[in-house]
């Protein structure tokens, strides 16, 4: 782990240098990312189709093979052990019911003057979600994305996950099923995100588009708002924690909630703060003791390290 102290003479200049990392502005990153849309508005299917076979060497001869049945998603979920199932159901329904009481509702009045005004709340015909299918891949994307859609009465949620070499998480299908996406293509990059801007063939063009993704992802979203709405730019995974008080007697929750963060990326960025040079080394203490277990332990030490 890399350790800055505010005491040094150069904290200022070492913090801003770390904090100055920005992968969506990088020129030649927008170059690729332009001629991908570029190509996608034009050509449609056959683009999509021939930049899956390339990036994520996807067995796929048609764009009917990038498609996935509602079948499909079922038999993920069927196939989940008892306890998964539950913990996923468990999940969706907490999801569900802090976003119910979001809601908001229509409302309209008539003033003084006699002029009706108000409010009319309208749901999207239909929205795209982008759920990771690469280094990082969790349901919990798709549960996210894909209920506050559907709580909302969106028509129609379109999904966009990438399948490197075909092969996919069944717990994204499983929670796809669990939260009602109506249609699911094995597509990632910014070639997804031009389809779901723009419409092929194949895929309908959506109003909005939402989820997480790889700078090439983050860098596409950014381009093709205004066509359509985005949640968010959303690229590498960042967090910041601060500990104090009764936090310091936990450093292993401190060190998952890092990890959990540092996981998903080389690149993603994992900042602990304290005032406590003791707390600093059970920290990193629990963080060596996690990694041993972690499945994705080299992306992790990687992340830590940069």
């Amino acid at each position: 782990m890399r350790q800055l102290s505010t005491q040094s003479a150069d904290f200022d200049s070492q913090l801003s240098a770390l904090l100055a990392f920005e992968t969506v502005n990088d020129a030649e990153l927008l170059q690729t990312v332009d001629d991908i849309i570029d190509q996608v508005r034009h050509d449609g299917d056959g683009v999509v189709l021939a930049l899956t076979q390339q990036f994520d060497q996807h067995p796929a001869t048609t764009m009917s093979d990038l498609e996935l049945s509602k079948e499909a998603l079922a038999e993920a979920f069927d196939g989940l052990d008892a306890t998964v199932k539950t913990a996923l159901n468990t999940a969706a329904t907490r999801v569900k019911t802090f976003h119910e009481r979001q809601m908001q509702g229509s409302w309209e009045y008539e003033d003084e003057l006699g002029n009706r005004l108000g409010q009319k709340l309208t749901p999207l015909d239909r929205v795209g979600i982008y759920v990771p299918g690469g280094l990082a891949s969790y349901p919990s994307s798709v549960l996210m994305n894909a209920i506050p859609a559907k709580v909302a009465g969106v028509a129609e949620v379109i999904m966009v996950v990438p399948a490197p070499k075909g092969v996919l998480n069944p717990l994204v299908l499983a929670a796809a099923h669990l939260a009602q996406v109506d249609r699911v293509f094995t597509i990632g990059g910014a070639q997804a995100v031009a389809a779901l801007a723009y419409g092929t063939e194949t895929i309908p063009a959506v109003d909005k588009i939402t989820g997480p993704g790889n700078k090439y992802v983050a860098a596409a979203k950014r381009v093709v708002f205004g066509q359509v709405g985005i949640d968010m730019i959303a690229g590498p995974s960042e967090v910041l924690v601060y500990a104090e008080g009764e936090a310091q007697d936990r450093a292993d929750w401190l060190a998952m909630d890092l990890l959990s963060q540092a996981e998903h990326d080389r690149i993603a960025q994992a900042i602990f703060v304290t005032t406590s040079e003791q707390q600093l080394a059970e920290v990193a203490a629990e963080i060596e003791k996690a990694l041993a277990e972690l499945p994705k332990a080299d992306i992790a030490r990687d992340s830590l390290k940069n």
